[in-house]
């Protein structure tokens, strides 16, 4: 692309483009320049907007955190609704259907980048901590509405759900599972708390 011709909202192009690399190709192919051959614009306009590589892909995990953020008002407002199981189902599915189990496997060997967005989330993995804090936020207003236990212990569980979710879709060589394989862990992991019929 001719370095005159302004991309319209470069940022939102650029983070679109790594996230189909690492849908398509995985953690190692995210370089900055198959991000702008990928987005189709020059080399250096990553570089106008970011200040290197880190900072860009920070700013990407920082976007799809904030995507978490949206997903998990959407959760908390089914409570009550369908059956936990099948709430907890969609939301893993729609979690790690996504970019985000390429992005955890892309900041476990980045050290640089763990620095970086240790100051956002100064503990556990950035995309997988605040996941889990959704499922606990979830999980909270369920027991708040008698669905599950009042003594269960949703610290523990939210945890175990997005552990047992994040084995089921990380390997990048075999097809993802299907939405019954994940039910089956969910009714597993929720099985001795729920009050509602299991379904």
């Amino acid at each position: 692309m001719p370095t005159g011709v302004a991309i319209h909202d470069a940022r939102a192009q650029l983070f679109d483009a790594a996230e189909r690399i690492l849908l398509r190709d995985g953690p190692n192919a995210l370089t900055s320049r198959a991000v702008t051959t990928e987005a189709g614009c020059a080399k250096g306009v990553l570089h106008r907007h970011f200040a290197d590589f880190d900072a860009f892909v920070a700013e990407l995990v920082q976007d799809r955190i904030s995507r978490i953020g949206s997903q998990a008002t959407s959760l908390r407002e089914s409570a009550g609704t369908g059956t936990i199981a099948g709430n907890l189902t969609g939301a893993l599915m729609e979690l790690f259907g996504s970019v985000a189990v390429a992005i955890v496997g892309f900041i476990t060997f980045r050290d640089d980048l763990r620095a970086r967005l240790r100051q956002a989330t100064p503990t556990g993995v950035p995309v997988l901590t605040e996941a889990t804090a959704m499922i606990a936020s979830y999980l909270a207003v369920e027991r708040d509405l008698g669905r599950i236990a009042a003594d269960a212990d949703v610290d523990t569980l939210a945890p175990t759900l997005i552990g047992a979710g994040h084995l089921l879709f990380a390997d990048r060589q075999v097809t993802r599972p299907e939405a019954e394989a994940v039910h089956k862990v969910v009714t597993t992991v929720i099985a001795g708390v729920l009050r509602e019929p299991p379904r």
